[in-house]
């Protein structure tokens, strides 16, 4: 779904006021400052202490103010969270049930779409233009998930006469989820929704920069039927309201989508507390390798070009390691370098821009760091370079490099932009340890039309999904069913999928003696 063109987005920013108070046992709550936010507040002012800003990437305005969730508050929303779970008014009704509530939470979803996707467009500067079929796939893919939970089936195992043996799933009991900014709502709703599903309460903390299309999904969750105290959702920073989650001895599994330094320092906070479950979703520096059997070398380039541009580079799965056939590489470097140059940057409300900010002065800064480290290392910039100073805020120009080593760190970190290299390769198994050649194992893309050397590759190249001829998606929604799992520093945990129902709950064995 495009953005309709007959819509003011301005206007409607203007008129938009959002309740930022925090979601705890199915009511507001207040929490130190005033809890109302005002959308089209002025220019950004001082932040003080147990609050933060949300700020507009693309004009620099306060979007909202938001308390930071503290000590207290997390308790009582992890106790309000075990009190629904032990009670059993969500975790031990029938998977029917979920169902329904769940199917009722997407067409909630749907009926505010417009609300929503404007949410994440003026916190994260993600185009009206992409944030609207954001929210409807999102959608889609809660409707998919609610669908599958009532056919799952549990094990009857062959035992001896007169006895019974089962294994079971059950769920974890208190959930923590701690999303990203790049897509509020449509990874938090990948979190929650098969968390919801397998019958577990969840505690919700978005990012800092993005925060209110999650705490508007709470309130459309309780408007949708669940039971208070199922779903809570906390605004806060990191480095309080997510540690304190993280080190609570009473969240049973705490699934996390962000930087794998991050996903390292949660990892001790679970071992400090109660060696809770984790599902980390980390970092990623994703290949894209192009064979030598393409015809449309220019459809190939404009979807090189969508893998690491699209959503301005903040994408897990961004293709940003370009790994060409050396016969292609001087014509597809050719065509790249100009439709990179023709990429700009716009305000993201209006319906016509498809190139929004970066999220924040932070990633800006870390982008153009990055890039002006690899031009000191003798780097040849193909393609942009330097910030979008004719767009303003925080748009970064997309940038293609070339004439690095892979070994570089520009090859080999997670850059979060819209950037990417280019280096050349010398057959199949150069290609193929190029692309291994990563602490990452995120997601991979192949571009060949011989079916036999993809369906070769695909079990030997790192990564969770591996796309083939297309261009790869931040989640494994855009295919009903499909599962994935990272792999190395990129994480571990499935999402999607039966799988990724399942790591939202613990395996039990059950054995009787009849009679």
């Amino acid at each position: 779904m495009s953005a309709p063109s007959s819509i003011d987005w301005q206007q409607r920013a203007r008129q938009l006021t959002v309740d930022v108070r925090p979601i705890i046992d199915g009511e507001r709550v207040d929490v130190r400052i005033d809890g109302r936010g005002d959308m089209h507040g002025g220019e950004r002012g001082e932040v003080g202490e147990g609050r933060f800003d949300s700020v507009n990437p693309h004009d620099g305005r306060v979007v909202a103010s938001l308390a930071s969730c503290g000590e207290a508050d997390v308790d009582a929303a992890v106790l309000s969270a075990r009190r629904t779970f032990e009670q059993g008014t969500w975790s031990r009704i029938s998977a029917h049930e979920r169902s329904r509530t769940l199917l009722r939470f997407a067409d909630e979803i749907e009926r505010h779409q417009e609300e929503l996707a404007l949410l994440d467009s003026l916190e994260m500067g993600m185009p009206i233009s992409s944030a609207l079929p954001d929210v409807a796939l999102a959608a889609r893919i809660v409707r998919s998930t609610a669908e599958r939970l009532d056919k799952l089936s549990e094990q009857v195992l062959p035992s001896a006469a007169h006895t019974l043996a089962l294994n079971l799933r059950v769920p974890h009991g208190v959930v923590a989820a701690i999303t990203p900014w790049n897509f509020p709502l449509y990874v938090a709703l990948g979190k929650i929704v098969p968390a919801l599903g397998m019958g577990n309460s969840v505690v919700l903390k978005p990012s800092e920069i993005a925060s209110l299309s999650c705490l508007r999904l709470g309130d459309l969750a309780m408007a949708a039927g669940l039971p208070a105290g199922a779903l809570n959702v906390l605004p806060g920073l990191g480095r309080e309201t997510g540690r304190l989650l993280a080190l609570h001895n009473d969240v049973d599994c705490l699934s996390f989508t962000g930087s794998t330094t991050t996903g390292r320092v949660l990892m001790q906070y679970a071992g400090q507390s109660n060696l809770k479950a984790l599902l980390l979703e980390c970092g990623g520096k994703s290949p894209q390798l192009v064979f030598d059997d393409l015809g449309d070398l220019d459809a190939v380039a404009e979807s090189l070009v969508q893998g690491f541009v699209w959503n301005c580079g903040q994408v897990c799965v961004a293709g940003t390691r370009i790994l060409v056939t050396r016969a292609l590489y001087a014509p597809l470097l050719q065509r790249l370098s100009a439709l990179v140059e023709s990429q700009r940057g716009g305000d993201p409300l209006q319906p016509s821009t498809v190139l929004g900010p970066l999220a924040n002065r932070v990633q800006l800064e870390r982008v153009g760091a990055m890039v002006d480290a690899a031009r000191r290392d003798g780097a040849t910039i193909v393609a942009g370079g330097a910030r979008d100073t004719a767009a303003g805020g925080c748009h970064y120009r997309p940038t293609l490099i070339a004439d690095l080593p892979h070994a570089h760190v520009f090859m080999q970190e997670e850059i979060f932009g819209p950037v990417a290299g280019i280096l050349p390769f010398d057959g199949v198994e150069q290609a193929l340890q190029l692309a291994n050649d990563s602490r990452y194992g995120l997601s991979a893309t192949l571009w060949t039309r011989d079916v036999a050397l993809a369906h070769g590759l695909v079990r030997r190249v790192r990564g969770g999904p591996v796309t083939v001829n297309a261009v790869a998606s931040p989640g494994p929604g855009h295919v009903s069913g499909s599962s994935v799992e990272p792999a190395g520093a990129s994480g571990f945990g499935a999402e999607g999928g039966t799988a990724g129902l399942m790591a939202y709950t613990r395996a039990k064995s059950v054995h009787y003696r009849l009679g």
